[in-house]
């Protein structure tokens, strides 16, 4: 669970990102989510596109996936979605604790 603080200082992160990976009209499949999870296991922030053919909105994409990987939303903006996910054995970005 990301708190307030921490949360600002990954959107501030993310605001100089491109979207990494798209969702489309299929919505997201394991194959998706499993990709995503290698990215984050990297990189730790991503920030996906959802697609105006795509029959979900960036939350509901974005929330579907962060079930499916253990990630925590950071924020959703129109078609945009940001989520992080730590990684315990090598983390690249150091987040403040309060």
């Amino acid at each position: 669970m990301l708190t307030p603080k921490q949360r600002a200082e990954l959107k501030a992160m993310a605001n100089s990102l491109d979207a990494s990976f798209q969702i489309g009209k299929g919505g997201v499949n394991d194959a998706q989510a499993a990709q995503i999870d290698d990215y984050l296991r990297v990189h730790e922030l991503i920030k996906i596109r959802v697609l105006e053919n795509s029959l979900l909105t960036a939350r509901e994409a974005a929330e579907d996936i962060a079930e499916r990987i253990g990630a925590d939303v950071v924020q959703c903006i129109g078609s945009k979605a940001v989520l992080f996910k730590r990684n315990e054995k090598e983390p690249k970005i150091k987040l403040k604790n309060k």
